[in-house]
C-alpha cells in the first residue's frame, strides 16, 4: 500500500467577516494523500477548496484540526529553521500566472528566488544554470531568463510559475486552478506538462479545480467539496462512473460532450441540500460505502446506499 504523506484531521478554517459574523470556508474535514499520486479537489466557486489548499500550506493558521506532512503538524509554533525546512518541502503554482509573479523582477531572479533563500546553489555559474534547466525543464529556453513576465503568454507565465515551484525540488505541490485562467487550448498543454513531472522527479499533487473533465484525466482519486464540507471521495474512474452524493451528480450532469445528439437530450441535474433535512440528532460524517468510496450522509442515508449498491451486484 501506497506511504501517506499528507493527512487532514478535521481540518477548518473560519474568518470573521464584521462583528457577528462568521464565514466557514473550510468547516471539519478529513482525507489523505499518497505518494506519488494526484488528488483532485473540485467545487464550484466559493466552496473553500483554494482555502483549503492555502490552508495546507499554511499561507493560513487553521482554525482547528491538523496537518500532519510526512507524520509532523505542520501548524503551531515552530522556528524559522523548521518553517524553511517545511517550506521545501511543499509548494504552491497559483491560479493567476500573472498577478503571482513578480513584474518587476526578471524570470531569472523570480525562479532563483527559492534557490537563493535555500541556498542551493554554490555561486552566480551554477545558479545561472539551474535557473536555465528549469525553463527548459518547463518548456522554455535561456532566453527567456531575461525577460521581464509581461512579455510572456498566460500559458509561458504560467510555466514559469512551475519552474518557480519546482526550483527548490519539492516533494508535494499545490496546484490552485492553474489551468483556469488559460484558454483551452493551452489547458491540456499545462497539464501534460505537470504529468510529466510528475513521472521525472515522482511529485504528488493536490490538483485544485472547478472543469471535471481535465480534473478526471489528471488525478487518481478526486474529492468534491460543498460549501465547505468534503460529500465525497473516491478514484476518479468510480467517482464519475458511479458518483453517489446528489451534489456530484449533479456537477457531473452540466459536463458538455461534443456530441450534439448526447447535448440535445442531456438532463442537468439540480441539486437540492433541502433534501437532506438534517436534524441535529443526525450524525452526518463521511462513510465507506464501498471501498475507498466515501460519501457524507446520515445514518439513514448510509444504509439506503448500501441496500442500492448490494441490489446493483
Amino acid at each position: 500500500m501506497a506511504e501517506k504523506l499528507l493527512e487532514i484531521h478535521n481540518l477548518k478554517q473560519h474568518f470573521n467577516v464584521g462583528k457577528a459574523n462568521e464565514v466557514k470556508a473550510v468547516d471539519g474535514i478529513s482525507f489523505d494523500i499518497y505518494k506519488g499520486e494526484t488528488l483532485g479537489l473540485v467545487g464550484e466557486s466559493g466552496c473553500g477548496k483554494s482555502t483549503t489548499g492555502r490552508s495546507i500550506i499554511r499561507l493560513y493558521d487553521a482554525t482547528d484540526g491538523k496537518v500532519l506532512y510526512e507524520g509532523e503538524s505542520v501548524h503551531g509554533k515552530k522556528s524559522k529553521k523548521e518553517l524553511k525546512k517545511f517550506n521545501r518541502k511543499m509548494q504552491m503554482i497559483f491560479q493567476d500566472p500573472y498577478a503571482s509573479l513578480n513584474q518587476r523582477m526578471k524570470v531569472m531572479d523570480i525562479i532563483a528566488e527559492g534557490i537563493d533563500i535555500h541556498g542551493l546553489a554554490k555561486n552566480s555559474t551554477e545558479r545561472k544554470k539551474m535557473v536555465y534547466d528549469l525553463l527548459e525543464t518547463v518548456g522554455l529556453n535561456k532566453e527567456h531568463a531575461n525577460r521581464y513576465p509581461h512579455e510572456f503568454s498566460g500559458g509561458q507565465r504560467q510555466r514559469l510559475g512551475i519552474a518557480r515551484a519546482l526550483a527548490v525540488d519539492p516533494d508535494f505541490i499545490i496546484a490552485d486552478e492553474p489551468i483556469s485562467a488559460l484558454d483551452v487550448s493551452i489547458q491540456a498543454q499545462v497539464v501534460n506538462l505537470l504529468k510529466e513531472l510528475q513521472e521525472e522527479k515522482g511529485l504528488t499533487y493536490l490538483f485544485i479545480a472547478h472543469d471535471l473533465s481535465m480534473v478526471k484525466y489528471i488525478s487518481d482519486r478526486i474529492g468534491v467539496m460543498y460549501f465547505g464540507k468534503l460529500v465525497e471521495l473516491a478514484s476518479a474512474d468510480e467517482l464519475y462512473e458511479n458518483p453517489l452524493h446528489p451534489y456530484t451528480q449533479s456537477l457531473l450532469s452540466a459536463i458538455p460532450l461534443p456530441d450534439p445528439n448526447y447535448e440535445r437530450n442531456r438532463i442537468r441535474k439540480a441539486y437540492d441540500p433541502a433534501v437532506h433535512n438534517y436534524t441535529e440528532t443526525d450524525d452526518v460524517k463521511m462513510r465507506e460505502i464501498t471501498p475507498n468510496h466515501f460519501v457524507q450522509c446520515s445514518d439513514k442515508e448510509f444504509a439506503e446506499l448500501q441496500e442500492r449498491m448490494a441490489t446493483k451486484q
